[in-house]
């Protein structure tokens, strides 16, 4: 398979990555145009792959095309590739709030478009992305793309009016994280902690946590009792954080960054 990347950066450069690693496509069938020729230099250098500076080559050199440019420049860029985009491609967009709607109309009828929103921890493989399909997209297209993400994290195929949600909680849920993460380390300077040995700790938690749910599947709420003993450290630190609300704004912060991305998905 033949890949295509419209755009070189940290996202695209995460997902060339992952698709070689699991075996999707091979370095030497992958292709990139970049604007940028510093850019172009590191990711020829550094994995491989063949970039160039002109679109139209890349479509031309792939079947599946990955639309990684950033999202007020996706209209111009779809307008140019148009009339050598056809039903022989595969176009995966990952330009955020850019809806199937507005890529199908910049398209020739046939083109099979793929809407994904991905997050920030793909650049480390554990990325969280849901993705949804244009009315052209073939049975075998879905599990394809799947694949794709799969290599770069999980992925969860869904209506396209659920994205908003997506975005809202995996899309920009990376940022609460960091602010947990630095506000936990916070804590353990004031207790005394060193801050290098803090963030470490704080970044830990974090992950085995998660890991911890992942590979068990108990519910949170059971995961936590099992934590909070009697009477104990734990429980002492929940009063607070529930006193506090936290739990409520994380799932306000959800919510309004929901409406965001609505609001914002209404322009394209």
């Amino acid at each position: 398979m033949k890949v295509g990347f419209l755009g070189a950066g940290n996202m695209a450069e995460a997902m060339m990555k992952g698709i070689t690693s699991a075996g999707v496509a091979r370095f030497e069938d992958i292709i990139a145009s970049e604007i940028i020729p510093e850019r172009r230099d590191y990711i020829t250098r550094t994995l491989g792959v063949r970039t160039v500076s002109d679109n139209v080559e890349v479509v031309r050199s792939s079947d599946v095309v990955v639309l990684a440019v950033k999202p007020h420049h996706v209209g111009p860029v779809l307008m140019e590739l148009k009339p050598y985009l056809t039903d022989a491609h595969l176009l995966i967009s990952i330009a955020a709030g850019v809806k199937i709607s507005f890529l199908e109309s910049h398209l020739n009828w046939g083109v099979r478009v793929v809407r994904v929103m991905p997050n920030h921890s793909c650049l480390v493989g554990a990325s969280a992305s849901g993705f949804a399909l244009g009315r052209s997209v073939k049975e075998n297209d879905r599990g394809m793309v799947q694949n794709i993400l799969d290599s770069v994290g999980t992925a969860f195929c869904l209506e396209e009016r659920l994205l908003d949600a997506v975005t809202g909680l995996s899309g920009s849920g990376p940022a609460y994280i960091y602010l947990i993460i630095e506000a936990l380390a916070d804590g353990g300077v004031l207790s005394g902690l060193p801050r290098d040995v803090a963030l470490q700790l704080a970044a830990q938690t974090v992950m085995g946590a998660g890991k911890t749910y992942l590979e068990t599947r108990r519910h949170p709420g059971e995961l936590k009792d099992m934590v909070a003993s009697p009477g104990g450290t734990t429980i002492e630190g929940l009063r607070v954080l529930e006193e506090a609300g936290v739990r409520g704004a994380l799932i306000d912060a959800v919510e309004a960054a929901t409406k965001r991305s609505q609001e914002l998905g209404g322009d394209s």
